[in-house]
């Protein structure tokens, strides 16, 4: 991964008004609408990794869960492979400053040999101790394995899709029954980082929204 530099979040991070720069992907009446009438104060310190080759492509006002949330979203500052889909790192952050996620989709980490099982757990864990330590107490690990994303390309004047894997350790967290998982990239850092996620048991589907899934962002864009 190239070189890395850390963002803080800290006090007053008020949710954008017209004035800030959005991706054409997000744009909508309901969604300015929404912007102008609610706000976000992040009150506690709160730091993770954005590639330094990135800039802000847009921020919103989303519900998780149905408590209000900010989406962060940062894309390479060249361009390349840029949009929903492509390339980018987008960070969910609650009204309480707490990280409920992020996501780094980079086409720097496809195709490299992937951390052991052990290994992967171990930089989970280390993760989460600094990020989420509220979630190791009544961590129950439910499986680890490699898990795959999708990334949209352009190469040679052409659309394509690379898949970009990960080593998922997903876990449950026992204390209120919620799901979270760390993916290990193939550099060893954490990938993608989800928690408090609601699954519903019949008929079997997840509750919570999913904000870091540009899949998903897409059919919410319609």
């Amino acid at each position: 991964m190239t070189r890395f530099h850390r963002i803080a979040l800290t006090a007053a991070l008020a949710v954008a008004t017209g004035s800030a720069v959005l991706a054409q992907s997000f744009t909508s009446s309901q969604e300015s609408s929404d912007m102008t009438s609610h706000s976000i104060n992040v009150t506690t310190d709160l730091s993770y990794s954005v590639p330094g080759t990135h800039a802000q492509a847009s921020q919103r006002t989303v519900s998780v869960d149905g408590q209000a949330a900010k989406l962060l979203r940062y894309e390479r500052r060249d361009g390349r492979n840029a949009g929903l889909e492509g390339e980018h790192f987008s960070a969910v952050v609650a009204a309480d400053g707490t990280l409920k996620g992020f996501a780094n989709i980079s086409l720097d980490l496809a195709g490299k040999p992937l951390p052991t099982r052990q290994r992967s757990e171990q930089i989970a864990r280390e993760f989460l101790q600094q990020t989420a330590p509220d979630l190791l107490p009544r961590m129950k690990i439910s499986w680890i394995d490699p898990h795959d994303e999708p990334i949209l390309v352009q190469r040679d004047g052409k659309s394509e899709t690379i898949v970009l894997t990960g080593m998922k350790v997903k876990a449950r967290n026992l204390a209120d029954g919620r799901w979270f998982w760390v993916i290990v990239g193939s550099d060893e850092k954490p990938m993608v980082f989800e928690r408090d996620i609601v699954w519903v048991t019949f008929p079997g589907h997840r509750k919570t929204e999913k904000w870091l899934h540009d899949s998903w962002l897409k059919t919410q864009a319609g």
